[in-house]
């Protein structure tokens, strides 16, 4: 069995881990693996083909800011990609983010038409059924379900500061997405396969894998972090993540920090200079970090881990910090509610910081027991049941999973 994943990276990112493990997983049944990718470096001992070079994606990237065309650019390094994969001969191709200014849509998806191979696409956002986001549910938009245009999130990524081209973008996708006959659609929740189902890709089988995570690495994790900071009295109230933006809920730990009593301590990872540099008093910021074992150790120190995501799929924060013996209150927000359950945390309305503040002390009396439960290596082993399901059946009409 030779599985060809492609993503935007590999190794670091949410979607770059989750493609590494998948891989593993499939060495571990006696299956080949590889991993193309757009941007950054793979891990030592990965077996990767990177798709673009640094300067193109920079070149994608600043043409798409002023056309809206994000996804139509870097024709050549997609015929490389498409003449690398024809060599490479997989039994199945592995689509998780095709977005992120690294190759060309509409050449990777004529050519997987054409090519007949079996197909898994990963969904690990929205952008694959909408004219131009990644996300709608923050906006309140409901086009993709008709047909995008006009676009409310122009400037939110992959931003716009010109062109809006939703309309051509949806109609394109619309087309080329749904021209593949032998291809099933994974999502990571429950919330976004609904979704799909609602989507011009609804016509595909939609299967709910979760993510999993490499528990080897989050595991509760000794340090001297509390001591590192002088907080040995307090109890950490903890948010990561990758990119500080507004759906992540920034603003919200904000007015938590005025609200709580001082015997708790806010600290979040993942700020850039500019957040750190603006940080309210009485909040521990941190960089972004790339080291498992690192934020493993923040996680195990941590109280209690808050997340006020405004649009989420199904983060793999809440499995890190659960696997971490670390309870979870997070918003009723996508998937994010699907991680947690009575026992190891707790669910809030939306936007409601009061309701956060309510349920901390309440956290201290959970006993979270990172059991495995979120076991990457466990997780999936559904993929692998999968790909051995659609290439077995790779010349027959699919049935509902």
């Amino acid at each position: 069995m030779k599985i060809l994943q492609i993503n935007s990276v590999c190794g670091f990112g949410s979607t770059g881990r989750i493609a590494v493990q998948i891989q593993k997983t499939v060495e571990q049944n006696g299956g080949e693996g590889i991993i193309a990718f757009g941007r950054g470096e793979a891990p030592d001992g990965v077996n990767s083909y990177k798709i673009n070079s640094d300067i193109d994606v920079k070149i994608h990237g600043a043409l798409s800011r002023i056309t809206d065309r994000q996804g139509f650019y870097s024709k050549g390094a997609t015929h490389r990609l498409v003449n690398f994969i024809k060599e490479y001969n997989p039994d199945v191709i592995h689509l998780h983010n095709i977005h992120g200014y690294y190759l060309n849509a509409k050449i990777l998806f004529d050519f997987l038409a054409e090519y007949g191979k079996p197909v898994v696409w990963t969904l690990h956002d929205c952008w694959a059924f909408t004219g131009h986001c990644s996300y709608f549910s923050y906006e309140g938009c409901d086009k993709w379900r008709s047909g995008c245009y006009s676009c409310p999130l122009k400037n939110e990524y992959p931003a716009s500061i010109l062109m809006d081209n939703s309309k051509k973008n949806y109609d394109e996708k619309k087309q080329i997405f749904t021209a593949l006959k032998n291809a099933v659609i994974v999502t990571p929740s429950k919330w976004l396969g609904g979704i799909v189902k609602e989507s011009f890709l609804g016509k595909y089988p939609v299967k709910v894998i979760y993510n999993g995570i490499d528990i080897d690495c989050f595991k509760p994790t000794e340090s001297n972090f509390k001591e590192k900071y002088g907080i040995e009295d307090k109890k950490i109230v903890l948010g990561v993540a990758s990119v500080w933006e507004k759906r992540k809920g920034l603003n919200d730990f904000y007015k938590l920090n005025e609200i709580i009593g001082d015997d708790y301590k806010i600290v979040l990872v993942g700020l850039n200079s500019a957040q750190l540099a603006e940080l309210p008093e009485g909040i521990i910021g941190i960089k972004r970090t790339n080291s498992a074992r690192e934020l493993a150790e923040i996680y195990t120190a941590a109280d209690v881990f808050v997340n006020t995501t405004y649009e989420d799929n199904y983060p793999t924060t809440n499995l890190e910090a659960l696997s971490c013996g670390t309870p979870v209150v997070t918003y009723n927000t996508g998937g994010s509610p699907e991680s947690v359950r009575e026992g190891n945390g707790f669910t809030v309305p939306q936007g409601d910081v009061n309701a956060i503040a309510e349920v901390l002390p309440k956290t201290s009396e959970l006993k979270v027991v990172a059991d495995g439960e979120f076991s990457a290596s466990l997780k999936y082993e559904e993929y692998i049941s999968l790909y051995k399901e659609i290439i077995s059946n790779s010349n027959q009409a699919f049935t509902d999973f």
